[in-house]
């Protein structure tokens, strides 16, 4: 008496790789090799999972907003940033308010903490103070005949010419900025 019968079923000759069963009872399949004139190679032999693992995808995806590109600092609104020139412009001419420039790089986290409490404050006084930024890879000549060794960087020219500028170097807080706007300029 065998516990385990297995069935077996009549050789399939097919020309395709693969071939399925339905039946729900084990059975043993014979193997036949393919025919001669039918050469199996290795790229002909595909699996289900390949398909779906290593296949790129058809369906083109699409984005909610664009990535960023580029630039870690975005443009603010009322901070500009300019360039060399215009702050040779800015200082040489006539001014009636304070000029506060701002030395900074995209890839410093202290500037980019700057730049909020900048435009804070440019918010906060209007068009009582100038507040500009230097980009110092931009203009790195510039950067360095101003001497600016540390970043962030903040100039505070007085609207009075005979009064020096006062320099600051690394994060400021807010309060102190108003204090130098207020009392020493």
């Amino acid at each position: 008496m065998a516990l385990f019968q297995t069935q077996t079923t009549p050789p399939i000759h097919s020309h395709g790789a693969s071939f399925k069963t339905h039946s729900h009872s084990p059975m043993a399949l014979p193997f036949h090799p393919p025919p001669p004139s039918l050469p199996l190679s290795l790229s002909s032999i595909r699996t289900h999972q390949q398909d779906s693992l290593f296949s790129p995808p058809t369906v083109k995806r699409k984005f909610l907003c664009r990535p960023p590109h580029g630039k870690h600092v975005r443009e603010d609104y009322l901070v500009k940033k300019v360039s060399a020139e215009e702050v040779q412009e800015l200082v040489k001419g006539d001014r009636n308010v304070p000029i506060i420039v701002d030395f900074f790089a995209t890839w410093c986290g202290p500037c980019i903490l700057m730049a909020q409490e900048l435009e804070m404050l440019a918010v906060e006084y209007e068009s009582n103070v100038r507040i500009v930024k230097v980009d110092t890879d931009d203009e790195y000549e510039f950067a360095r005949d101003m001497q600016v060794r540390g970043l962030p960087t903040l100039l505070f020219i007085s609207p009075d010419s005979s009064k020096e500028a006062i320099r600051t170097e690394g994060l400021i807080p807010l309060q102190m900025m108003r204090d130098i706007i207020d009392n020493e300029m």
